[in-house]
């Protein structure tokens, strides 16, 4: 008999109903776990905006820890307008936060009849079909014992169950990699767990959600960059390459530059992503420049992104090689995206590109180059982010370069180990004869087809790169970065 999938419910969190296979389980409970700041609270008011936006679903928040009008107002910024839906039935609180001004009691017996009567009597009155509970922890704190505030937990996911009502509930967790709750038990009462972290590495943040078990349904496993973003709240990157779901083809792709054309017996193969590598000015940015332009050439769109250089400076170097950026921008067949790598996060940067290529539909993309965007990021987080990135170009574009910087070619992207994701890998050096500086390429690597191994040397002139014959490197001694 086929496995029959637990029926879901959308998230409204861009990103996560793909990583949890189609949504959250309907009809059950799932609980969010992270430490302070790694996006909780917000995960469970985006799940009951997201039910009242495109479900028409009514939402209930009970809330042990921030007053409902603190609630409201801290939400506003996303765009979000709670007190608008609590007078429209839409959105109701039930409001179990403490009382500062009385004396703070804990009784070993703690009842919480009166509270499940208030819940249910909200979800009826509302007809909600979500309900979001922040925070667990909070609530727990109000009990003496722990076996009684664990049959209490209980309770309340037995009571949310009996409504047919889909539930979050946080909960907090000491650090980001240790247990995954603050008093061990509350995992055990959700029927679904998710994991967020925001941990700090190398002085860079690295946000990530894990789906630690869901049950009754399959997930992506593993960790997922995600960003929160004003307006749009929490989004999501799911390392979609765990599913190779893009096609592979024998169609061959001209480069920009015949001759390397000609090394590669015929051009790249479609939906391959190429890695270009070599020292810094040694003129891997030309190469990104005529591949853009080589694929304008057959009526293809570009997409060229810039971690080096700005916006002005590309459309002067290229006016240098006889090439009008601006005018093919006008005309739509080619789009400029120049930004510091400081300027975001790993994971907004990757989602900035996915925007762009959503909106602009590039045939063909250049990115230089990944060692610029690396100092922004841990290693941890940029193999992460190269893994969705190479799995999006394949599935998006016919067409893919990207360029690193390495120092003497030893390591072919300086440390990033990027050459086992790309399909194939251009070399780039200098070269040097008694006294006299010269460059050299040679293609390392096409993944499907073979392809020229000889050592040629190049120019770089007005109306851009040239390549010559094959080096006699007897003559020639390869020289490293010059810093």
């Amino acid at each position: 008999m086929d496995a029959v999938e637990v029926a879901r419910a959308t998230s409204g969190i861009e990103g996560l109903d793909p990583v949890t296979g189609g949504g959250l389980p309907s009809g059950r409970v799932t609980l969010v776990s992270g430490t302070a700041g790694s996006g909780k609270t917000l995960l469970a008011v985006q799940f009951l905006v997201a039910g009242i936006v495109d479900g028409d679903e009514p939402g209930v928040f009970v809330t042990f820890e921030e007053r409902p009008q603190e609630i409201a107002r801290n939400f506003r910024s996303f765009g979000w307008d709670i007190e608008g839906w609590q007078d429209e039935g839409k959105w109701a609180f039930v409001d179990a936060s403490p009382d500062l001004s009385d004396e703070l009691v804990v009784a070993g017996e703690y009842d919480l009849s009166s509270l499940v009567a208030r819940v249910r009597h909200a979800v009826e009155e509302a007809g909600a079909r979500r309900v979001a509970i922040d925070s667990t922890g909070s609530l727990i704190d109000q009990f003496g014992n722990m076996q009684i505030a664990r049959r209490a937990l209980l309770q309340i996911a037995a009571g949310l169950q009996d409504l047919d009502v889909t539930t979050v509930m946080t909960a907090e967790r000491p650090d980001d990699f240790g247990p995954i709750s603050r008093f061990g038990f509350e995992e055990f009462v959700a029927d679904n767990v998710l994991i967020l972290r925001n941990v700090l590495a190398d002085e860079k943040r690295r946000r990530t959600l894990e789906v630690l078990k869901l049950r009754g349904g399959s997930h992506l496993k593993g960790e997922h960059l995600f960003t929160i973003k004003a307006g749009r709240g929490m989004i999501v990157v799911p390392q979609e390459v765990l599913n190779f779901g893009y096609a592979s083809s024998h169609d061959r792709l001209p480069s920009g530059i015949a001759e390397l054309d000609a090394m590669t017996h015929g051009g790249f193969l479609a939906r391959s992503l190429i890695l270009a590598s070599g020292p810094t000015g040694v003129g891997k940015s030309l190469l990104a420049t005529q591949f853009v332009v080589g694929g304008i050439e057959r009526e293809d769109r570009g997409l060229l992104f810039s971690f080096e250089e700005s916006r002005d400076q590309l459309v002067r170097n290229a006016e240098s090689w006889g090439l009008d950026f601006e005018r093919l921008e006008a005309e739509e067949k080619l789009r400029i995206v120049a930004q510091a790598p400081e300027a975001a996060s790993l994971e907004d940067h990757l989602l900035h590109l996915k925007t762009e290529m959503a909106d602009f539909k590039p045939d063909r993309i250049a990115i230089d180059s990944l060692s610029a965007l690396h100092r922004v990021a841990s290693m941890k987080s940029f193999r992460e982010y190269l893994m969705g990135l190479s799995f999006h170009i394949k599935a998006s574009s016919l067409l893919g370069l990207m360029t690193a910087t390495s120092d003497d070619g030893s390591d072919l992207s300086g440390g990033l180990h990027m050459s086992t994701v790309a399909d194939a890998i251009v070399v780039m050096q200098y070269v040097a004869d008694h006294g006299r500086v010269g460059r050299a390429i040679n293609v390392l690597k096409v993944r499907g087809s073979d392809h020229d191994k000889d050592i040629r040397g190049f120019t770089i002139d007005d109306a851009g790169m040239r390549i010559g014959e094959r080096l006699d490197l007897r003559n020639w001694n390869v020289l490293p970065e010059v810093h």
